[in-house]
């Protein structure tokens, strides 16, 4: 399950809209061996395609250093789909080269709402698994889990395959 703060999640979304229609792509830095995402770091698509996208070969070995220096991993590497459902292409499958990394999608295809997935992809196996939404600025301990959309209310449900 990938256990993250609703305002990461709000920037990602943010940064998925702002490059609508282009794909938008990026990490969540956390603690070496924690397992928790704490730091949104946006990366730009060096491809600016609506249809994949790929890191500057430098901008990956600047952000990747400099989370080694701070004693980070990247916890989540997301991108968005920006016509397609939120679901990894053959493309993304191939590509993901962080075993322990959760895979956050986010689908921009409706303008008003937003498909959010997060996967696991190891040795070219795909596993979904659940997305829960920790609420820290209101709350601690008040949890909102979902799948498709953001809700203003607290619901505490896992995310299944669609």
């Amino acid at each position: 399950m990938l256990s993250i703060d609703r305002s990461i999640i709000d920037a990602i979304v943010a940064h998925a809209r702002r490059d609508h229609p282009d794909e938008a792509c990026g990490v969540v830095a956390g603690p070496a061996g924690s397992d928790t995402p704490t730091r949104h770091i946006p990366l730009e698509n060096a491809a600016r395609s609506t249809t994949f996208y790929l890191i500057d070969s430098m901008e990956h070995l600047r952000v990747w250093r400099e989370m080694d220096d701070r004693d980070e991993e990247a916890v989540v590497i997301y991108h968005s789909h920006t016509a397609t459902e939120a679901y990894p292409s053959r493309t993304d499958i191939t590509l993901a080269g962080e075993p322990g990394a959760h895979y956050l999608l986010v689908s921009t295809r409706e303008p008003d709402t937003e498909e959010i997935r997060s996967f696991r992809i190891v040795d070219g196996v795909v596993t979904e698994e659940p997305v829960r939404i920790v609420d820290a600025a209101v709350d601690p301990h008040a949890v909102q889990s979902y799948k498709f959309g953001q809700s203003p209310t607290a619901v505490d449900y896992e995310c299944s395959g669609a």
